[in-house]
């Protein structure tokens, strides 16, 4: 946690947080806020309820389909952001087919960066 702090503090690509920047050890502190702090490696076993997380966003890489991911929701969470490629998840990307999004999807996709980056300008060129 103590390099989680230091990277937010000093981020190469936003600069300096204006505020506060903290830890106890266990959880950051930012500006008074206290974020739980988890380096569990088993999705199935983070408490995301006790933490009082309702979204998790699955950015680790390792667990992008839909059930592997899925496991957030049994320790509490209502909803799973995949950052990545799904097999078998929805996969949403904004300014294409955000709109086709339903509520009662628990775990969805949110495709790659790249995917981000070009999909918007694709379609844009398509629908001319």
């Amino acid at each position: 946690v103590d390099y989680m702090a230091y990277m937010l503090r000093y981020d190469t690509t936003h600069g300096k947080w204006p505020g506060t920047v903290d830890h106890d050890g266990g959880d950051l502190i930012v500006d008074g806020h206290r974020i739980k702090v988890s380096n569990e490696l088993d999705p199935s076993n983070i408490r995301w309820g006790d933490a009082g997380a309702e979204y998790v966003v699955e950015s680790t890489g390792k667990f992008t389909g839909a059930e592997s991911a899925g496991v957030h929701l049994n320790g509490g969470a209502s909803k799973v952001v995949i950052s990545a490629p799904s097999g078998d998840a929805p996969m949403f990307v904004m300014g294409v087919n955000e709109d086709e999004y339903q509520s009662s999807m628990s775990v969805v996709s949110n495709a790659s960066c790249t995917t981000n980056c070009l999909a918007p300008l694709a379609k844009g060129i398509h629908d001319e």
